[in-house]
């Protein structure tokens, strides 16, 4: 028996509740019809003109992506802008299109990037709410890093942990890293609580200059490993769980791709 946009969205909403997401965010059904049929479903970090044609080629009925294609408002849809566009070729190949966010970061994306560091002793970096047991939820993780390092080799590490090309570096390169704070995607927000948290380093990405300089000022170094580098995760672990939840489904994915050449 054939699933329907509606079934597939309520397993995914069980695991990562839009009651979750930040209250700026603009998570769930973008693009489509809730009782369209769904057979085969399309993961993506990002809706980008290449993902999107992929996905329709391959057959997509259903995108799930990361990061939400709108964001903001729209007050038409035509050709003649880029949102417009992918707006009108998913209603025009009968393709849906999901979202979940910050959702997601707060109940999934913490804790991998958590395990791939191996830090212990965890703790939430930044709380949003509370799960049903009243135990703290939020966006993060700071814990200890087993064992220490300087920050040159904790760079090295989280390169090699993120199977990354390169990362950036703010900070004494031989300064001891005992805690560390990581948080994924765009982790400008995060460093008053990784400071607080008494952590020696933030693992995050899209730090800007005088973000990275006011945080070695209160004694935080920063290992930028790029918005993409920190959440493509999200790719494989949704893909996983969609095939454990619906067997019957054919599920594709966009293939590793950093926006970011270094030359």
């Amino acid at each position: 028996m054939g699933l329907t946009c509606r079934e597939v969205i309520e397993g995914l909403e069980r695991a990562y509740p839009p009651s979750c997401a930040e209250s700026w965010d603009n998570v769930g059904l973008l693009v489509g019809r809730m009782d369209a049929d769904v057979e085969k479903v399309f993961v993506a970090l990002d809706l980008t003109g290449e993902v999107l044609e992929e996905a329709i080629g391959w057959g997509a009925d259903l995108i799930v992506t990361h990061h939400p294609m709108i964001f903001q408002g729209i007050k038409r849809v035509n050709d003649q802008d880029f949102i417009g566009k992918k707006i009108l070729a998913l209603a025009e190949s009968h393709t849906a299109c999901y979202a979940m966010h910050t959702n997601f970061d707060v109940l999934a994306m913490a804790d991998i990037n958590e395990k791939l560091l191996g830090l212990k002793d965890t703790e939430v970096l930044m709380v949003t709410g509370e799960d049903q047991e009243g135990h703290p939820r939020g966006i993060g993780r700071v814990g200890m890093l087993e064992p220490a390092m300087d920050l040159e080799s904790c760079a090295r590490f989280v390169k090699e942990r993120f199977d990354l090309p390169g990362v950036k570096v703010c900070g004494d390169l031989k300064k001891m890293i005992h805690r560390a704070a990581v948080s994924g995607g765009a982790g400008k927000s995060m460093v008053t609580s990784a400071v607080s948290s008494g952590a020696q380093v933030l693992i995050t990405g899209d730090i800007d200059h005088h973000t990275a300089l006011d945080a070695a000022d209160q004694g935080l170094c920063i290992i930028d490993a790029g918005h993409y580098g920190t959440e493509y995760f999200f790719i494989e672990h949704t893909k996983d769980g969609l095939e454990k939840m619906f067997p019957q489904l054919t599920l594709g994915c966009a293939k590793k791709h950093i926006p970011f050449v270094e030359l």
